[in-house]
């Protein structure tokens, strides 16, 4: 899913750029930041769900790299980082300059982000009981140290039962490989290819945001004059009651004429 929706989320924001009264370089400074922000969270959130030892200065070095310095810093001193990453991808989403019902259907992806976040942190901190695992141990120990003697008739036709010496080597090593693979799904975030997946969503996303809408040679509908012209005022406030409780009027009107009229109750 994080996948999936950091290339959402970043066609949708190179998609709504406004881009009027807006450079190129601008535009372009606004979109890097969308795209390393989206970035920045996936590799914060691999770090947070991976063992410190395995993957801490890569995190880093990394960080360093390809974000502002300030920006970097201020991921790697937090507390939680991937709540820090998604902050500042609220920002970089905050400075697109679009409509904002526009933004909120972006920040839906943003939630989308923190939701699966809280879903994997409770994969890693809700493992399989101890006493399950050493119980499942215990018993395989036992049960392959009584396998010789329950396969000691069946392989006297072989000479001095000497089939029994692949055999229970052999049952032994499925049995337990069974086990330790059970134990690896308990944390799957050790044995996933996560940096594969972050390295993914980075070229990916830096390659989204390097397009503009329009340069493939399809025309694009530009917003009409009239649309562009609505922009509403509040030219009027009273204050008349409706049963004893105040009701305010606000009328606004249009930079075409035409005039809006609501009514806010109990406030």
């Amino acid at each position: 899913m994080n996948i999936n929706h950091t290339r959402d989320l970043v066609r949708m924001g190179t998609v709504w750029y406004d881009n009027a009264g807006v450079s190129p370089e601008k535009r372009k400074e606004d979109l890097d930041a969308l795209a390393l922000a989206t970035w920045s969270f996936v590799r914060a959130m691999k770090r947070h769900l991976s063992p410190e030892s395995e993957d801490e200065e890569d995190f880093k070095k990394e960080l360093r790299e390809k974000l502002p310095a300030e920006q970097a810093e201020a991921i790697i001193n937090a507390a939680h980082r991937p709540n820090r990453a998604l902050f500042d991808l609220g920002v970089a989403i905050e400075n697109l300059p679009m409509h904002w019902l526009r933004k909120n259907e972006i920040n839906n992806a943003v939630t989308i982000f923190e939701d699966n976040l809280g879903s994997s942190e409770r994969l890693l901190t809700s493992p399989v009981p101890l006493f399950y695992g050493r119980h499942t141990s215990r018993f395989l120990f036992l049960w392959l140290s009584g396998l010789p003697l329950a396969l000691y008739e069946p392989f006297s036709s072989s000479w001095n039962h000497i089939g029994l010496i692949p055999a229970v080597p052999l049952i032994a090593l499925f049995l337990v490989g069974i086990d330790e693979l059970a134990n690896q799904m308990e944390e799957p975030f050790t044995i996933l290819p996560m940096q594969a997946f972050c390295d993914k969503i980075y070229n990916w996303c830096t390659e989204i945001v390097s397009w503009t809408p329009g340069d493939n040679g399809v025309e694009i509908n530009e917003p009409t004059d009239a649309y562009k012209s609505l922009s509403m005022n509040v030219i009027n406030i009273d204050m008349p009651t409706t049963n004893g409780q105040a009701a305010p009027v606000i009328t606004q009107e249009s930079t075409e004429g035409s005039k809006y009229a609501r009514v806010f109750t109990n406030v």
